[in-house]
C-alpha cells in the first residue's frame, strides 16, 4: 500500500500561518483561524493514530498546531489589550493617541 498525505495537514499549517499574521486584527481573526485550524489538526491526529504507517507528513501537522495555538495566544494577548485600551482610556483617548502618534511618526 502507498503512502498518502494526511488531508488537511496543509490546511492546518497555511491556517497555523495566517493566525499569526492576523493577530494584529484586534485578536478576533487570529483566534477564528487559529481555533478552526486546531480541530482540523486534531482530526487529522486521530486518523494519524490509527494507522501511522499509512501517512507521510504528520510533521506538518505538529507544526501547523504549533502555529495555531501561537496565533491563538497572541490573538487572546492583543484582544485583552485592546479590551484593555477601550476600558481605560475609552474611544477618545484612543483617537488622541492616534493623533499624537500622526504628528510625531506621519512625517510632518
Amino acid at each position: 500500500m502507498e503512502n498518502q498525505k494526511l488531508p488537511n495537514a496543509t490546511a492546518v499549517l497555511i491556517l497555523g500561518i495566517f493566525s499569526i499574521l492576523t493577530c494584529c486584527c484586534y485578536g478576533i481573526i487570529s483566534i477564528i483561524l487559529g481555533a478552526i485550524g486546531l480541530v482540523l489538526a486534531n482530526k487529522d491526529a486521530k486518523l494519524y493514530a490509527e494507522n501511522p504507517s499509512l501517512y507521510t507528513n504528520y510533521n506538518n501537522l505538529k507544526i501547523g498546531k504549533i502555529l495555531n495555538i501561537i496565533g491563538i495566544v497572541l490573538g487572546a494577548i492583543y484582544l485583552i489589550y485592546v479590551i484593555f485600551l477601550f476600558s481605560t482610556l475609552g474611544m477618545e483617548g484612543i483617537e488622541q493617541m492616534q493623533q499624537e502618534m500622526m504628528r510625531r511618526y506621519g512625517g510632518q
